[in-house]
C-alpha cells in the first residue's frame, strides 16, 4: 500500500505522486508519514520535504504551511516548493546571505520584519536542500 502525496502552493499544484514514505519539516520538529498513519493536521516550517519511492529519496525545499494526513493521503499546502535539482546551490547561498544581511538591519517591530524573516527561512531551506544533492 502506498501514500498519495500532493504538494500545492498558492500558484500551482507542484506534485501529485504515490510514495512509500513522506518526511516533513513540522514547526515542532520533523516527522514522517507511512501508510496507515493516524489522521492529523500539522503546521510546517520552511525546510526539507523528502518522499521515498522504491527506496529512492526525492527532495524538495518547502516554505511554511500545513500538512493534512488522512486515509493514506498527504496534502501539503505551502508557500513555496522547489525540487532539489532545480536549485542552483551557489545562487541559493548568495541569496540567503543577502537576505540575512537585510534582516540584520531591521528591528523586530518593523512592519516588514516578519515577512523578511520568512524569506530568510525559505532561502535557508533552499540552500540546505541544494547542499545535500
Amino acid at each position: 500500500m502506498a501514500l498519495s502525496l500532493e504538494i500545492v502552493t498558492p500558484e500551482q499544484r507542484v506534485l501529485s505522486v504515490e510514495a512509500d514514505e513522506v518526511r516533513l519539516p513540522g514547526v515542532e520538529g520533523g516527522f514522517g508519514v507511512r501508510p496507515g498513519h493516524t489522521p492529523l493536521v500539522a503546521a510546517l516550517a520552511a525546510g526539507e520535504l523528502v518522499y521515498l519511492t522504491a527506496g529512492t529519496p526525492h527532495r524538495y525545499a518547502v516554505g511554511e504551511g500545513f500538512a493534512e494526513v488522512s486515509d493514506d493521503r498527504v496534502r501539503v499546502l505551502v508557500e513555496e516548493a522547489v525540487r532539489a535539482d532545480e536549485i542552483d546551490a551557489a545562487r541559493a547561498a548568495s541569496e540567503l546571505k543577502n537576505l540575512q544581511e537585510k534582516l540584520l538591519g531591521m528591528k523586530p517591530e518593523d512592519p516588514a520584519y516578519a515577512s523578511n524573516r520568512a524569506q530568510v527561512e525559505r532561502a535557508a531551506a533552499r540552500a540546505s536542500v541544494a547542499s545535500r544533492r
